[in-house]
Parts: C-alpha cells; structure tokens; sequence
C-alpha cells in the first residue's frame, strides 16, 4: 500500500500562493501519485500559543470544510536578540499582512544588535479521519543586516543560514528546499505518512 492508496487527494491549507508552490515542489516528489489540492475556504483564527498548534487549527479547518486529508505548516522565524519574536506572529509582525513591511520591521529592530542569530521553524501536519501526523523542524542561521537576493518570499532576504555565504532569498528553490524548515518538517511528515 502506498501513500496514495491511503489519501489519493490530500488539500493543502493554506492561501498564501508561494508556499502552495513550495509545498509542491517539496511533497510531489515524496507523496507520489497524490492529488495536492488548494484550498479555497474560509481562514480560522490562528490563536494557538505554538507554531504546532497552529498548524493544527489550519489543517482541522481545511478537513472539516473539505472532508479531505489536510496538510498545513505554520512557520515563522524565531531571533534570538528579540527573545524568540516575531516567533508564531511572523506573517503578521508589522500588522500590515506585507512581507516587506514584516522584513523592515524586524532590521529596525535589530539595528545596532551585534546577536544576529536566529532560526526558522515550521510545524507541518497533517489530518485526516483516520490518523494525524505532525513534524517539526529548525532551520538555523542569522539575520542580515539589509536584504539580499531576489527569490523565495517572507524573510527569506534577511535570513542568511548557517554554512551559507548567501541568503535563503539567492538561493535556488531546489538548494532552499533540501535544507529549510520547511523542507524538513514535511520531508520528516511524509516519511510518517508512509511509514
């Protein structure tokens, strides 16, 4: 039995367009022969205290709205100077919802701050009738102190990983995949799935 046999159309939970590629790239490869669809409805209220909780609330939103099996990751980046912020409120740092805005906020406040370092985290799930299945993995590294590089989204241009010269944001989508936070944590989820 595979995967598919199990969950031949899983719905990711999510509506942000970037990490619905993302998460394809990473999990079409390892979930071969399952349907990967977005999800279309209504957002619940993020107000888990984790990143795990979080993710939880996302993916039991998308199942109950959907009936499928729902994959969701919440993620964010954790600085060390800061105390762990933005932490679990990283996609609404600024208040604005923007990735530029979250990005300028974080480097004014870490102006000046010789700690750069920081790590991402994510929490990706995955529910369904049957079962539930969960990872969680960091990616470390620093925050610049101005952005670089021209892909990925989020703070991707003010992260530069440990053992990097580059940001997450000048690497290519395959070098980023093969080791971020994201990248682990649904590679770890899959192996479960089809354990």
């Amino acid at each position: 039995m595979t995967v598919a046999d199990h969950f031949p159309r899983i719905v990711l939970a999510t509506g942000n367009a970037h990490k619905i590629a993302e998460l394809r790239a990473i999990l079409e490869p390892l979930l071969p022969g399952v349907e990967l669809v977005p999800y279309g409805g209504p957002s619940p209220v993020e107000d888990g205290s984790t990143f795990l909780a979080n993710a939880l609330i996302k993916a039991r939103a998308a199942h109950e709205a959907t009936g499928l099996p729902a994959l969701a990751d919440d993620s964010g980046i954790a600085v060390t100077a800061l105390g762990g912020a933005p932490g679990i409120h990283s996609a609404r740092y600024a208040g604005t919802g923007r990735d530029d805005d979250n990005r300028a906020l974080l480097l004014t406040r870490m102006a000046g701050e010789t700690d750069r370092r920081a790590h991402f985290v994510c929490a990706a799930v995955l529910v369904a009738d049957v079962a539930s299945f969960e990872a969680v993995a960091e990616w470390p590294g620093e925050v610049l102190t101005e952005a670089e590089g021209e892909g990925g989204f989020g703070y991707d241009p003010v992260f530069r990983p440990a053992g990097e010269h580059r940001s997450a944001a000048a690497m290519t989508a395959e070098e980023k995949n093969g080791s971020s936070h994201r990248g682990l944590a649904f590679r770890a989820l899959a192996e479960r799935i089809g354990a």
